[in-house]
């Protein structure tokens, strides 16, 4: 891989000070001014609402043994709530998933102070901010993925990650890779494919997408299946 993310994190950096540090990102000028023109001008369904429009941190357990990534927060999803996953079809697809398997305590993220609790799991992404037509350049990716190399030091426990996506399973190896972790030749991402990686088993779930679950590429059922072999693995460790 011929991009890597920035230095390692210095030791003893928590899950609250990566968040806090993430809130205040601006490195990447064209995703801060995505993010706030997003806010700027909702759809009609959101006029009104106050955009959160800044970076998100991830959220759950900081003892969590699953580690579940995406690509990057929706402009009138999490960057509008506030909260990862939040706000959008995407959302509401992967946290009812995550409540079917015991990961949640209630089937809806809706937004923070809803009550919601994760157990034995954390949600992360590869990009904070929302980019235009959900695509970060590279520059944007590598920007970001040391948020993503702190949180996978800073979780203790983890055993298993969920790539959600491509996008997701090729930012999680080069965060692995950074964090002295390659491995060659990189595995191949697939729905269910799965890679041990270091001391982590990687596997991959397309992601919850409305082109994918409209089409029917991913289901509830493909989607609880990978989340219950991810316990799976992550009791194996």
């Amino acid at each position: 891989m011929s991009h890597r993310p920035e230095p390692l994190p210095e030791p003893g950096q928590t899950i609250p000070d990566i968040a806090a540090d993430v809130v205040a990102c601006t490195r990447c000028p064209r995703l801060v001014w995505w993010r706030e023109e997003s806010a700027r001008n909702p759809p009609r369904r959101f006029q009104g609402q106050a955009y959160w429009a800044r970076p998100l941190p991830g959220l759950g357990d900081p003892t969590a043994r699953v580690l579940l990534v995406g690509l990057a927060p929706a402009a009138h999803g999490g960057n509008r709530t506030g909260r990862i996953f939040t706000g959008d079809r995407s959302g509401d697809f992967l946290f009812s998933a995550l409540y079917a398997t015991g990961y949640a305590n209630q089937p809806a993220s809706i937004a923070p102070g809803d009550g919601l609790r994760l157990t034995d799991a954390y949600v992360a992404a590869v990009n904070r901010c929302a980019p235009p037509a959900n695509r970060p350049t590279p520059q944007e990716r590598d920007n970001c993925l040391p948020y993503l190399q702190r949180e996978l030091a800073a979780l203790h426990r983890l055993a298993v990650i969920v790539a959600l996506g491509a996008f997701a399973w090729d930012g999680v190896l080069r965060a692995l890779d950074a964090l002295g972790h390659g491995r060659r030749p990189s595995p191949a991402f697939g729905h269910a494919a799965e890679a041990q990686v270091g001391p982590y088993r990687l596997i991959g779930s397309f992601h919850p997408s409305q082109q994918n679950t409209f089409t029917g590429r991913l289901t509830p059922a493909m989607l609880r299946a990978v989340l219950r072999r991810a316990a799976e693995a992550a009791g194996d460790e």
